[in-house]
């Protein structure tokens, strides 16, 4: 607790994140495109990158028709020499980099251990866990002189515990990915807190309308029903998420409004964890 009598005053300018630049990986589709089109919209020049070029463009042009500001990049975020091309890219055209959402996931069909191909799990690891180790360690340059700068990385409740195989959409690749994602997080806040750089990280429930998980989603329209029947009924609001409801989480995390926040993981589940 502050003993001083000294404190800032709130104001919705706090999460204004205006002359910012925010890098968004996975930003062509889903909860990529949400957070590239949220971080526009409170000002920052956003860097649209994706695997896939065309939908990145698709998002920068979603943002620029809005009057935002907006690059898009290709990026591999398994590959090096491709993350370290994205990050040169971002500052030669905006001169800085400031924000870095860690957004880039995979899923792989959700088969059980003594299952899994031994492919599966490395083209995942190689993107969910690797690719944010990369494009974390490609970023961090840039914040370093300026003793400032955000990483926010996207967990997910997978990362937190088991998830019962009655919802069978989570494979163990998946979900100790995730768990590095948190891990990693938290030492890294540790490690450079004193250089004014926050590290957090989000893990969402169930947020339908996303292609992550379209391969790990059961066959029919009558089985996807019955899935989200059963998800409905194991969420303590009763409903799954939309992905637009993650942006405030996001926006909070990015801007000024959390500047005493790192280290943190917050699970965006409707309830999912609680019970």
């Amino acid at each position: 607790m502050n003993s001083t009598t000294d404190t800032k005053s709130f104001s919705l300018n706090l999460f204004r994140l205006d002359h910012r630049v925010a890098l968004v990986t996975g930003a062509g589709v889903g909860l990529g495109r949400v957070f590239a089109r949220a971080l526009a919209t409170v000002g920052a020049k956003v860097v649209c990158a994706d695997i896939d070029l065309a939908i990145a463009q698709e998002t920068a042009q979603q943002i620029t028709a809005a009057g935002g500001e907006a690059l898009a990049l290709r990026v591999d975020v398994s590959d090096e020499a491709s993350v370290a091309k994205m990050v040169a890219d971002t500052s030669a055209h905006f001169g800085t980099l400031d924000i870095l959402i860690n957004n880039a996931g995979i899923a792989t069909p959700p088969l059980r251990v003594h299952e899994m191909p031994v492919a599966d799990w490395d083209r995942l690891h190689s993107v969910n866990t690797r690719g944010i180790f990369l494009c974390t360690r490609a970023a961090l340059p840039f914040m370093l002189p300026r003793k400032k700068g955000v990483v926010i990385s996207i967990a997910s409740i997978a990362g937190l515990g088991g998830v019962s195989p009655k919802t069978p959409a989570v494979a163990v690749n998946y979900s100790s990915s995730k768990a590095a994602v948190i891990g990693f997080t938290r030492q890294a806040a540790a490690e450079y807190g004193r250089d004014g750089i926050r590290f957090n990280a989000i893990a969402p429930g169930w947020h339908l309308g996303t292609q992550l998980g379209r391969e790990a989603l059961p066959p029919s329209e009558q089985a996807i029903q019955a899935f989200v029947a059963t998800l409905n009924e194991a969420t303590p609001l009763g409903r799954t998420g939309d992905p637009e409801e993650l942006a405030g989480l996001l926006i909070y995390l990015a801007s000024d409004a959390s500047s005493f926040v790192t280290g943190q993981v917050i699970a965006h589940d409707g309830g999912w964890t609680a019970w």
